[in-house]
């Protein structure tokens, strides 16, 4: 991905989760890392990846 950072439709496909999800988790503070640029919400791809890589599991008794 050559963008410093992509905008929350963009990041919502890339980690695939709704952008309505990822609006709740901003409020909640337990998702991915995002910048405020003036107005617009901004994420990163490598905290994206970040974010992903910290939810992988080897079982579903580790996912609680």
């Amino acid at each position: 991905m050559d963008s410093i950072a992509v905008n929350e439709q963009a990041a919502s496909a890339l980690i695939g989760v709704p952008v309505s999800s990822l609006q709740k988790m901003r409020m909640r503070g337990n998702g991915p890392k995002f910048a405020k640029i003036g107005q617009r919400v901004r994420y990163r791809p490598c905290d994206l990846q970040d974010y992903v890589a910290g939810l992988v599991v080897a079982s579903t008794s580790d996912a609680a």
